[in-house]
Formats: C-alpha cells, structure tokens, sequence
C-alpha cells in the first residue's frame, strides 16, 4: 500500500516514474495522478534501463492503468549499480549545527564549518529502501540514529569533465533521500561510510521527477518526525549547487544514467538540538519536497 501524499506538493501534472511491485513483479512504471501505467513487456524492466533508453520512451503507455493503491511503491531506483554520491555540510546552519554538536570530524570549530569545498561521501547501494518500508534500529551497532531530509539528482546521461554551464543537461530527474545517520559511528571514524550506511540507511522515492517539469534549485524542502517540524528550508540556499556538485563529481569520475547524488541536508537534525533527539524504535519520519511529494518510513 502506498503512503498518501500532499497534492499541494506533488505536483499530479507532472512526469513521474517508479518502480512498482504488482502481481508479485518488479516493474518500471509512469504515475499519472493516482494511477500507474505499466510499460509494455519489450520495455526496460527497470527504471534505470528507462533511463538510459528514455527517448524511446518518453511518451507514457495508452491506457487506464492500475490504482496506485493496489501496487507497491519500490525506491525508484532499488538497487543504485554503484554507490550513492552524497554531500555533507551543503546548507550553511547545518555545517555551522553539525559543528557545534561535536560530532564533525572534518571542522576543527564553527569558525571553520562552512566547507570550502563539496564534502563528497558516499552510501553503499544495499542499505536503499523505499518508501513506507521499516528503517532497521541497529541495536548493539548505534544508540545515535538521525534523520537527514535531501534532495536526490538523478543523472540522465553519461558524462565525465561536464561544465557548470552543462551540467543541468545532465539531470533527468529528482526524487527524495532521507540520509539516516549513525552519528556515533559517524564521528568515531574519520570516513563517514559506516555511519552513513548500516542496512536500510537510504530511504528514497517516492518516485522520480524528471527534470523538465521541476527546478531541483529551489524547491521548498521539510522534514517531520512524529508529525513535528524538524527542518524547513529552500534547495536555493544550498552552499554548493547542483551545476557545480555535477561538475566537481565528473571531473575525474565518469557519471552515468541512474546515477544518484544526495545534494545535502538543511538545519534541524537530531543532533542541532540541546539535548540530541535522536530517533528512537517507532517513530516517524516524514521528509516533503516540493513538486516531488512524500517520502515517509518509521523506524523499527
């Protein structure tokens, strides 16, 4: 079953793709308002083959299509061919909380919170989950478990040394990440790796946007746990853009469709407060970015 979305942010005109799991099938599929039109069988049986082939595509299948209630809302993009690019530190009060928390091991101080520089880490592709599905407490691995709201980039077409100036032409799409955080794990070890991908980490969908219908560069962002406002915030006040984290990823590194990039979380993390709040069995994490829709998993 599907989790129910807020239309004022999902945008029910828009150009949206999942994956879906519909009579027991894992299947790419375009959502039209609250219905999804499954590809025929000689399609891509996977988002990221749609991808890579869309202009084939473009166009959605003729016809009714299925309820969104009797289909399952995979992460769009289940099992990411390689790591997920993510970015620490990219919204100016977070690096300054995340600083002052103690548990930053790239800052010597808040003097020196804002990077100057993308931080580039990344998630590995098996802790990806989606949508309404339960992110795994690690007992006796972590007591120190926080949420991270962001904007996902899903690259289109494959690229290396892109421009600034290029690089939109490269996205094909947005969705949601909820980059969950061991923060003890976090700041034990110097690399984040760890603390950033105990199984079930990345929570993401509900589904791709694709790039023509939103602009990734300013697009309200919120975050609720247990129905409270944690964090409230605007992608236009990311330090690094997305033009410029595209061109800083591809200058050495090829990207390819599919591929995704976690573009940073704003201020109201568990631990921007005094006492931390971390998260705890049971509760819920609601992340809304606008244009895009919900993406919402609870803790188990």
């Amino acid at each position: 079953m599907t989790q129910p979305v807020t239309l004022w942010l999902d945008g029910l005109g828009t150009m949206k793709l999942a994956t879906v799991l519909v009579n027991s099938r894992v299947q790419p599929a375009y959502i039209q308002g609250t219905r999804a039109l499954l590809l025929p069988p000689h399609a891509p049986d996977s988002l990221t083959g749609l991808i890579s082939s869309f202009t084939e595509w473009r166009n959605p299948p003729v016809g009714a299509g299925i309820p969104l209630d009797e289909v399952r809302l995979l992460a769009p993009i289940p099992r990411p061919r390689r790591n997920i690019f993510c970015i620490g530190k990219n919204y100016r009060e977070h690096a300054r909380e995340f600083t002052a928390s103690g548990f930053d091991s790239s800052a010597k101080s808040v003097a020196h919170a804002i990077p100057k520089a993308p931080i580039v880490f990344s998630k590995v592709p098996e802790c990806v989950v989606g949508p309404g599905d339960v992110i795994r407490y690690p007992h006796g691995v972590s007591a120190q478990v926080d949420y991270e709201a962001e904007l996902a980039v899903v690259i289109g077409r494959e690229g290396r040394g892109i421009s600034a100036g290029e690089a939109m032409d490269y996205v094909f799409g947005y969705t949601i990440v909820n980059d969950v955080t061991a923060r003890d794990l976090q700041a034990k070890h110097s690399q984040w790796l760890l603390g950033k991908s105990q199984d079930t980490f990345c929570p993401m969908g509900p589904w791709i946007v694709t790039a023509d219908e939103i602009d990734g560069r300013n697009l309200g962002i919120r975050c609720h746990v247990n129905g409270e406002l944690r964090q409230n915030a605007s992608t236009s006040d990311l330090i690094f853009d997305i033009p410029f984290l595209i061109s800083t990823i591809s200058a050495g590194i090829t990207l390819y469709p599919g591929d995704i990039i976690a573009t940073g979380t704003p201020a109201g993390v568990g631990i921007g407060f005094t006492p931390p709040r971390f998260l705890q069995p049971g509760d819920e994490i609601r992340i809304e970015i606008e244009g895009i829709g919900e993406l919402c998993n609870t803790v188990g």
